[in-house]
């Protein structure tokens, strides 16, 4: 049994980090002998805590410079492969811009319980299959009790500025590491695998990882 370390940086609003996690798992199964340390790691896709939340649909038509109907189009792709996959797109098309500033402290936070992957599933959730803000306090303690998590031990973290230099440093590291999109998968601390691939792709690359590191 092999184990290797995955760095996975991504953002709560990136509706391609969920599928590029769902598809790593589909990955795993394809590799039985090969275990995995996996630590999510932050990245904003909307940094300013005082922009205003608008409709995803025109912001991300002014964003890619794109037709309405072309965005739409990319939004349904999305809903179908997140839906083979097993996750709730159901309701992304009517959600709003965020920042995920906090949402990223919370999976911080998460960490020392084990509990990071839940908290995050829990966020993309809600974020994606239910159009809430995860801006929200409410809606992220909701998350937090998803994940199993105890909520007034959360609600202190928020109404801290508990885990607020780690996300910054984090989110620094990265970006001067090169990685200007997510999802992004750095391998033992080594390899960059970029973007959701489709599960047989992944499952080669670490595949090749693996061999090159016992060759």
């Amino acid at each position: 049994m092999t184990t290797i370390t995955i760095d996975l940086v991504s953002d709560i609003a990136c509706p391609w980090c969920a599928i590029g996690y769902a598809r790593l798992q589909k990955a795993l199964e394809l590799l039985p002998d090969v275990q995995t340390e996996l630590t999510w790691r932050a990245f904003e896709l909307n940094p300013d805590p005082e922009a205003q939340p608008e409709p995803i649909l025109p912001a991300l038509c002014r964003k890619y410079n794109a037709p309405e109907a072309q965005i739409v189009e990319s939004q349904k792709q999305m809903m179908t492969i997140a839906s083979e996959l097993g996750l709730n797109f159901e309701k992304m098309e009517s959600r709003y811009t965020t920042n995920t500033f906090d949402a990223h402290r919370l999976v911080k936070w998460a960490h020392q319980f084990g509990k990071q992957t839940a908290m995050k599933q829990a966020l993309f959730d809600a974020y994606f299959g239910e159009a809430e803000s995860v801006q929200d306090p409410q809606v992220l303690l909701k998350c937090v009790e998803q994940a199993g998590l105890d909520q007034s031990k959360a609600q202190q973290v928020l109404q801290s500025d508990e885990y607020a230099n780690e996300v910054r440093q984090e989110e620094q590291q990265y970006q001067q590491a090169g990685v200007s999109s997510v999802p992004a998968f750095i391998i033992n601390q080594k390899y960059l695998i970029s973007g959701a691939q489709e599960p047989d792709q992944l499952a080669l690359a670490l595949k090749q990882i693996v061999d090159e590191n016992e060759g």
